[in-house]
């Protein structure tokens, strides 16, 4: 593996494609023909599904380069080349991370002196000191809030042999938060620099530089056993494109991860995504999806259809109060709240610092079904469970005009594992 480095601009950037086909396959295709019946750019294909009918997993997904967009008759020719439908789909900087990019580092920035976020999960050193969270005492204000500790104590496994796979701007793999906290790195990938060493690259405060670093961090500090896969999507300026995170969904699913955070965004909703989550969670994968900080009366694709894909769960964000952030979006389709703003984490550069958005409400509802994992609490209603044990925080005046936008309401760690832990030993 090559040493990863922190940089101001990416080492190296993977060929991109200004749009993407998706198409069905039938028996008898083969790359080959496929790539001379259309064209452009073979760029996946997935085949283990064709003998028993699914959809989503018989595929192939081609890119294209261009001027302009594709005219409706350049589309209709492809797919009457082709032989049946082809979808076509914009693809370049179509995700953000967070939605909109709005999630920025807060606070001062500080030298890291935690050491291992994993080490804290060992014994010999106690998380919890007269209160206090120990490894980064400013955020004891968002654990005691959620009930960490009681959670930890009722999950001492800590999420061990669970692996949440991070598709973001990378992380900072040098970095001494994450010692022993990582999967073999023969399981990372980087599709935005097409190499194997997913390191977050960019300037601290300026664009997505950081984002997926601090995402990792926080479900470290709830699942501080648990394995993080990084795998890297997002440009230094956090933009990506769709067939990065679809191919992304598709590695993190046949890797081993069992949770897949998505703390990332767009306005438009893909069908090679959706296909992508939908074949991940048919394999009994979690995902985690970030609603947005656009503070509109809509949530982001993917987080968007949650309601339509079970396993997938979308996550809003609230202040200390339990009162929606003034970015966060809302809508019907929206499932759980956590607080996200001001959370400290790791941040590149062995520092420490602050984000608010989305983004980080999102890894703490992947922290705990880390935590609900570690404890084999398989129940096949985990992510309801998740959300029905959340705390309702629409009689809080400031969130009525949000009734029932706010999904169920704030996530609360000790209840949900203790009512998970419950249905798992129902017959």
């Amino acid at each position: 593996m090559q040493t990863p480095t922190i940089a101001n601009q990416p080492a190296q950037i993977a060929p991109r494609y200004d749009d993407v086909a998706t198409v069905p396959l039938r028996s008898g295709d083969t790359r080959s023909t496929v790539q001379q019946a259309l064209g452009g750019t073979l760029l996946s294909w997935t085949d283990e599904g064709c003998a028993a009918g699914e959809a989503d997993a018989c595929q192939a997904v081609v890119g294209f380069n261009h001027e302009g967009t594709l005219s409706a008759q350049s589309v209709a020719a492809l797919n009457t080349r082709f032989g049946r439908p082809v979808t076509i789909e914009p693809n370049r900087d179509q995700f953000s991370g967070g939605g909109e990019l709005t999630a920025t580092i807060g606070g001062s920035l500080a030298a890291w002196a935690g050491g291992s976020l994993a080490a804290w999960a060992g014994g010999s050193l106690a998380a919890w000191a007269g209160g206090t969270y120990a490894p980064l005492p400013q955020n004891t204000g968002v654990w005691t809030t959620l009930h960490l500790q009681a959670a930890q104590a009722l999950a001492p496994n800590l999420g061990a042999n669970v692996t949440v796979a991070v598709i973001d701007t990378g992380l900072d793999l040098t970095h001494p938060a994450f010692q022993n906290a990582l999967t073999d790195p023969a399981t990372w990938w980087d599709y935005y620099g097409g190499d194997a060493v997913p390191q977050d690259e960019g300037t601290l405060g300026t664009g997505g530089f950081g984002h997926g670093t601090n995402v990792a961090g926080i479900i470290l500090q709830i699942a501080p056993n648990a394995k993080i896969l990084p795998i890297r999507v997002l440009g230094p300026d956090g933009s990506g494109d769709v067939v990065n995170i679809a191919s992304a969904i598709t590695w993190a699913a046949a890797h081993g991860a069992n949770i897949i955070n998505l703390s990332l965004g767009s306005a438009q909703a893909f069908k090679g995504v959706q296909d992508a989550i939908t074949a991940a969670t048919k394999k009994g994968v979690l995902v985690v999806s970030s609603a947005g900080n656009n503070n509109r009366s809509a949530i982001t694709f993917p987080a968007s259809t949650s309601t339509k894909i079970a396993g997938l769960v979308s996550v809003g964000s609230v202040d200390a109060q339990d009162v929606k952030s003034t970015f966060s979006n809302y809508a019907d389709a929206l499932e759980l709240m956590a607080p996200g703003e001001q959370v400290y984490a790791p941040a590149p550069g062995n520092l420490l610092a602050a984000w608010s958005g989305t983004s980080q409400a999102t890894p703490m509802a992947a922290g705990a079904l880390a935590l609900a994992l570690g404890q084999h609490l398989l129940t096949p209603k985990l992510t309801d469970i998740l959300m029905n044990s959340a705390v309702n925080i629409y009689s809080n005046p400031l969130n009525k005009q949000y009734t029932n936008k706010l999904g169920e309401g704030r996530l609360d760690l000790s209840a949900f594992l203790s009512k998970a832990s419950q249905a798992s030993m129902l017959p």
